[in-house]
C-alpha cells in the first residue's frame, strides 16, 4: 500500500452491502486498496470496474478476470460503463481527494512540503495546470478561485499580489508562489493558509466540484434500486455537495412534495456520518479529515 493507504477501508466497502454476483464501481482506484477488498467479497460471477485518470495508477491494476480498470476521469462514468455494456450497477465507491502518491511525488506540485513546478494536474493529459491558473487568470477569476475553493476572505488581496508579481516575472514554482504570498503567511498559521491556497488552485485545475456534481448525478441514473453509494470526502466543499445530494437528490433548491406534502427523494441515508478512529488517524494521518457518507437508491 505504498501508493495509497486506503481510508476507512472496511467501513466504506461494508457500506456497499456487496452481493457476490453484483456489479460494482470504484471510481477512485489509486493504489487499488478499496478495489482489492471489493473483489475479495465478490463471487466468481461478480464484476468490478474502476476508474483513474492518473497515469501512475495504471501500474497498480489488479490481475483478476472480474476486474476492469478504465483510464478516465470518473465524470465520464456512464459513458464508459456503457462502452463496456453496463447500464446499471449495484454499488459505487468514491474516495475523493488527492492520493498519498500524488502528495509524495514532489514534481506533481500537490504538496506544500516540496519545491516543484506549478502543476497540480491529476491527469497529465489535461491542458489546464496550476501554472496557467496563477499566471494567466485575470483578477476576477483568481478571486473566485481563492474565495470559492479556498474559502479565503482575503482573496482580493491574494489576487492583486499575484498579478503584480507576475507582471515582473512569471511565477513558475511552488516556492516562488510562497515567496510572492509570504506576507499572507504568518508562521503560526502558515501551513493552514498554504493548504487553503493549494486546495483552491488544485480544485480549479482539476474542476473537482464540477466533476463531483456530474458524477453524483450520473450515479443516481446508473444505480439499481437498493444500489449503494459510498463516498469519502476530505473538505467541507465536497462534503456539503455529497450531503445535500444524498438528502435531496439535487444541489440547489428543495425537492417537490407529493400529494400528502411529503418530500420525494431518490436516496435513503444509511447510518450516520462515519469518521476514522483515533487509531486509524495515528497510522494514516491523511485520514484525519475523512468523512464517509453512505446512501441507498430507493
Amino acid at each position: 500500500m505504498e501508493y495509497h493507504n486506503p481510508v476507512l477501508l472496511k467501513e466504506t466497502v461494508d457500506g456497499l452491502n456487496i452481493k457476490p454476483d453484483g456489479v460494482y464501481v470504484d471510481v477512485t482506484f489509486g493504489g487499488g486498496g478499496h478495489s482489492a477488498e471489493i473483489l475479495r467479497r465478490l463471487g466468481s460471477e461478480g464484476r468490478l470496474f474502476a476508474f483513474d485518470q492518473d497515469e501512475d495508477a495504471l501500474a497498480n491494476a489488479l490481475q483478476d478476470e472480474r476486474f476492469t480498470l478504465i483510464h478516465e476521469n470518473f465524470r465520464f462514468i456512464k459513458r464508459f460503463l456503457r462502452f463496456h455494456n453496463v447500464k446499471a450497477v449495484d454499488g459505487i465507491l468514491a474516495d475523493l481527494g488527492v492520493s498519498s502518491h500524488q502528495f509524495d511525488v514532489p514534481e506533481r506540485g500537490f504538496s506544500t512540503r516540496f519545491d516543484a513546478e506549478l502543476d497540480m494536474r491529476m491527469s497529465q493529459r489535461n491542458d489546464l495546470s496550476a501554472y496557467k491558473v496563477v499566471n494567466e487568470y485575470d483578477d476576477a477569476n483568481l478571486r473566485r478561485v481563492f474565495y470559492d475553493y479556498g474559502e479565503l476572505k482575503n482573496a482580493p488581496a491574494l489576487s492583486r499580489t499575484i498579478i503584480e508579481a507576475r507582471a515582473l516575472s512569471p511565477i513558475q514554482t511552488t516556492e516562488e508562489l510562497k515567496d510572492v504570498l509570504a506576507r499572507f503567511l504568518p508562521e503560526r498559521v502558515k501551513n493552514k493558509i498554504l493548504a487553503q491556497i493549494y486546495q483552491a488552485i488544485r480544485i480549479e485545475v482539476n474542476q473537482e466540484m464540477d466533476v463531483l456534481k456530474e458524477f453524483l448525478e450520473q450515479s443516481l441514473e446508473i444505480l439499481n434500486p437498493e444500489g449503494r453509494l459510498s463516498v469519502i470526502s476530505y473538505h467541507s466543499l465536497e462534503d456539503r455537495l455529497v450531503k445535500r445530494f444524498i438528502k435531496n437528490g439535487m444541489f440547489e433548491g428543495e425537492p417537490e412534495r407529493d400529494f400528502f406534502g411529503n418530500f420525494s427523494v431518490p436516496f435513503k441515508t444509511i447510518g450516520k456520518l462515519i469518521i476514522p478512529t483515533a487509531e486509524e488517524i495515528k497510522i494514516n494521518n491523511r485520514a484525519r479529515s475523512a468523512k464517509l457518507r453512505i446512501a441507498e437508491k430507493k
